[in-house]
């Protein structure tokens, strides 16, 4: 028996798994009313699902597999890190950096390390199709999850909490061009960030801002 193996897998699966009990930040931040929450973990099956779907129905000619592997281990970074949202105001250069730190902390004991680490870096720059095709699937399913907690009510932009958030540049320019929920403010700013970059995903991303998903 290899002790030293199997203590490197448990190891590192006890802590991935504290992402099943970590809520997402942005839910917070825009104060949602709900008893459950989804958690990180919960976020990362929904990009793994989504990718599959797309997938499915779209000819990106991508390595799937590999799409996966990157939705899946992206994440990692936010073991030791909070999930930081826009309102935090951190560049993207330190939050990459510090990302960094935090992921290769938590693979450290894996053998395939390095090929794993690889891949988090081809995912955040963006160069290959799988790349992103994965970013973008993160980016949508975001959007969905929080067209969905407009949807049954959980999500309100009009609530007290929510006004100071309403001077941020960012979704004052939102308003004045007619955005009119959080699930807007979502949708449009993946629009312009990524989403612009491939017309299925923009499609999409239309589709679930001017439909009511749970009809």
């Amino acid at each position: 028996m290899n002790t030293e193996k199997i203590q490197n897998i448990i190891h590192f699966y006890v802590l991935a798994s504290t992402l099943k009990d970590k809520i997402r930040s942005g839910w917070k931040v825009w104060h949602i009313e709900r008893e459950r929450v989804e958690s990180v973990a919960e976020h990362i099956y929904g990009t793994c699902m989504l990718a599959i779907a797309i997938d499915s129905e779209y000819d990106f000619k991508i390595d799937l597999m590999k799409v996966i592997k990157m939705l899946v281990i992206h994440e990692l970074e936010e073991i030791e890190l909070k999930d930081f949202t826009p309102f935090d105001k951190i560049k993207n250069e330190e939050k990459r950096k510090m990302g960094k730190i935090a992921v290769e902390d938590v693979l450290k004991d894996l053998t395939k390390k390095e090929e794993l680490l690889e891949l988090i870096e081809e995912f955040e720059n963006m160069k290959t199709k799988e790349a992103i095709f994965a970013k973008m699937c993160d980016k949508l399913e975001s959007d969905i999850q929080c067209k969905l907690y407009c949807e049954e009510g959980s999500l309100d932009i009009n609530k007290a909490e929510n006004k100071p958030h309403l001077e941020d540049y960012r979704i004052k320019k939102y308003m004045q061009e007619g955005e009119k929920t959080i699930s807007d403010f979502w949708i449009e700013n993946h629009k312009k960030e990524i989403l612009h970059q491939d017309k299925v995903f923009e499609e999409i991303a239309d589709y679930i801002k001017n439909n009511n998903l749970l009809e």
